[in-house]
């Protein structure tokens, strides 16, 4: 897609794994940031390493802002919210106001999640943004939304091993290969500390927690 005059992407990172944070990216790319955007792409195309690399080089040359929502945050929102596609939403309009106040676009471009689309909209719209919003599938394809995905994998990552180091203990990625570490964490602090590394709607909790 062409960039044209420019506008923002956003994507998410972290909602598929059991540990660790929710956290979402806008990133603005206009054709000034073209030449300093090369690797960019979708970052599930990426190593850890070249995300983390490639995030040092759009953080420094593209207005953005990333939300992490760590894992206590993440369950009192889904509770208020009680589905994960308004959450989503939610964290989407916030980072891209964000971005907005730093630099005005009249485009956004995010990944297709269900109804997210229409929610991002409205959350938007009740700010007073009246952008152009397109949710597209595969929109990591372009450059803006490749950009904010790299963004939000690199946070994701460093706040995963952040918080394993808190707790003195890995945390993998991944949803189905965590429930041996989960265990090992509840075993040495108590069931009390699952809500602060995890998120708890995940089926993975009940299987964690069940003797």
């Amino acid at each position: 897609m062409a960039v044209d005059e420019g506008h923002v992407g956003v994507d998410e990172s972290g909602k598929g794994d059991f540990f660790g944070p929710l956290v979402v990216a806008a990133c603005f790319v206009g054709p000034e940031h073209l030449a300093e955007l090369d690797g960019v792409k979708d970052s599930k195309k990426l190593t850890d390493l070249q995300s983390l690399s490639l995030a040092r080089k759009i953080r420094a040359a593209c207005p953005h802002s990333v939300i992490a929502i760590g894992p206590q945050k993440y369950n009192e929102l889904y509770a208020k919210f009680k589905n994960l596609n308004l959450l989503l939403a939610w964290g989407h309009a916030r980072a891209i106001e964000n971005v907005l106040e730093i630099q005005p676009a009249n485009m956004v471009i995010s990944d297709q999640f269900a109804a997210g689309g229409a929610a991002v909209k409205r959350a938007l719209y009740e700010k007073g943004r009246c952008v152009e919003f397109r949710s597209m599938v595969r929109a990591e394809a372009d450059v803006a939304v490749a950009a904010a995905s790299i963004l939000a994998r690199a946070e994701f990552l460093f706040r995963l091993r952040k918080l394993g180091e808190e707790h003195g203990i890995d945390l993998p990625k991944g949803a189905t290969n965590v429930i041996a570490t989960g265990k090992r964490l509840v075993a040495k602090e108590g069931a009390g500390v699952l809500p602060n590394v995890a998120k708890m709607h995940f089926k993975t909790a009940r299987q964690v927690l069940d003797d």
